[in-house]
């Protein structure tokens, strides 16, 4: 990777896709100021966010401020917090002090929010400048970002394609050099989605591992980050992983370092599942995905692992869409809304489906859902250490592409998806630790293509471990889209 000061660079200050780790160290070092990393993203989000739309929310005079506030505070390079002056932006799902925050929708209200989200609180006790706010579909309900409230969202790879979503800004602005690290949220598969389709590492924690104001969607949902390399999101977890002694559920913080752990060699003869059909029925695998998993499975086993024949126990498929939709229907539960008439049909539906069972009946199906993901994660302890999917079983759809019969069911948006979201969604219901790496790109579109790694609960470690090994095989930080 080229240094973060290259005086061969357009931008003769530092590289735009400097990773979080090396920025931070660079600014540590004095080599450059956090006024001048913040003027370089604003002044690349100038001139690319027209071709993408990845924020939706601009409040460039607090960024500059608290970057000038940062090197205020830094004297010396003497006991800072291991992201001083690296700007984030946040994902428009989570409250920001003194910001808008519209889920996504027009019905939203435009009022600043009052407090800042725990997982806002801890990015910025770890130095980070909140660089705004970045683009999502309503209530985060589907993987891609084109909707009446912020626009279409567009890949920077193909502006014609989506970035995936819901985390559609984030991926979008770290793919495309406007930012080194962006916050996103995981609900089902959008940290890992966005990760596939623009080329990143998303990492989807354990249930619990990191906390927000209250559990979202009976644990489904969770916080994480978007970046480009391992260490990043490495180091970012050990911001994000915290005891949360406020929260309705949250463990000891861990004992050890993720970015430690990371470096640490990882284990031989790991046995290594496979699953490569969809979990769903009738859902058409591309080949450029299922190329991904082989070019994964040969490098593990290269690497002294065991790649084992053992099938996860997946339910049946109407088990498996019940249990995610139950809980899925009432993710927008929670929100204030200034004008309901105004939410897009889709979540309309959702909400009318929600209301239609009593809470004895939810109440059963959060059970059977809990059940269910007993029966799969006892068969995943059993047959292996990690398991191998694609993150999808497509490319990144071309934009508008969701929209074939939502004319007649308000619905089709949700089901037109699932092959973005089918091999994903499974865990956010197990809350197992799941990652996405950019291994592969199809040789016909020139598009990224990103598989994912599934660990054990509380294995993040592993995963890590893992993904760093598959980063050394095969080189991805340095690949540039062609906006950016």
């Amino acid at each position: 990777m080229r240094s973060p000061i290259d005086p061969l660079d357009p931008y003769d200050v530092f590289d735009p896709f400097t990773s979080a780790v090396e920025l931070a160290a660079a600014i540590r070092r004095k080599e450059v100021s956090p006024v001048e990393v913040t003027d370089c993203c604003l002044e690349r989000m100038d001139q690319l966010d027209l071709r993408l739309n990845a924020f939706c929310h601009r409040a460039d005079d607090d960024v500059r401020k608290a970057a000038a506030d940062a090197v205020v505070r830094a004297p010396s390079t003497e006991d800072l917090p291991p992201f001083h002056g690296v700007p984030l932006p946040i994902k428009d799902l989570l409250d920001v002090a003194g910001w808008p925050t519209t889920h996504g929708s027009a019905a939203a209200p435009q009022a600043p929010a009052a407090a800042s989200d725990p997982v806002v609180r801890r990015f910025v006790d770890a130095g980070f400048i909140l660089l705004g706010k970045t683009t999502t579909s309503e209530f985060g309900a589907l993987p891609f970002t084109e909707n009446e409230a912020l626009g279409i969202s567009r890949n920077p790879w193909d502006r014609d394609r989506t970035p995936g979503g819901s985390s559609s800004g984030a991926g979008a602005a770290v793919a495309s050099g406007m930012a080194p690290i962006a916050h996103a949220e995981d609900g089902g598969g959008s940290i890992r989605i966005p990760a596939s389709c623009n080329g990143l590492v998303g990492l989807k924690p354990t249930r619990g591992l990191v906390t927000n104001t209250a559990v979202s969607v009976e644990g489904l949902g969770t916080s994480g980050v978007l970046t480009r390399t391992v260490a990043d999101t490495a180091a970012a977890l050990d911001v994000l992983a915290r005891h949360d002694p406020a929260a309705w559920w949250s463990p000891p913080t861990p004992h050890g370092s993720f970015a430690t752990a990371m470096r640490t060699d990882m284990p031989t003869g790991l046995r290594i599942g496979v699953l490569t059909d969809s979990p769903i029925d009738g859902i058409h695998v591309h080949p450029a995905c299922t190329e991904a998993v082989t070019v994964t499975l040969r490098t593990l086993e290269a690497a002294g692992h065991d790649i084992v024949d053992t099938r996860l126990p997946l339910p049946p498929t109407d088990e498996l869409v019940a249990a995610f939709t139950t809980i899925w229907n009432v993710g927008g539960s929670g929100i204030v809304l200034a004008d309901p008439d105004r939410v897009e049909p889709h979540n309309r539906a959702l909400r009318d489906a929600a209301r239609a069972i009593d809470s004895w009946s939810y109440a059963e199906g959060v059970r059977k859902t809990q059940q269910l993901s007993r029966r799969i994660v006892e068969g995943f302890l059993a047959g292996f250490d990690l398991l191998v999917t694609p993150t999808m079983a497509c490319l990144p759809p071309l934009v508008g592409a969701w929209r074939a019969g939502a004319d007649d069911h308000p619905l089709m948006p949700l089901l037109n998806s699932y092959p973005m979201g089918v091999f994903t969604s499974v865990f956010n219901v197990t809350g197992q630790p799941a990652i996405s790496v950019p291994i592969h790109h199809d040789d016909a579109t020139g598009l990224p293509v990103g598989i994912q790694i599934v660990a054990a609960p509380w294995r993040e470690d592993l995963l890590l471990q893992v993904s760093r090994t598959l980063e050394l095989a095969h080189p991805w930080a340095d690949r540039r889209p062609p906006v950016g």
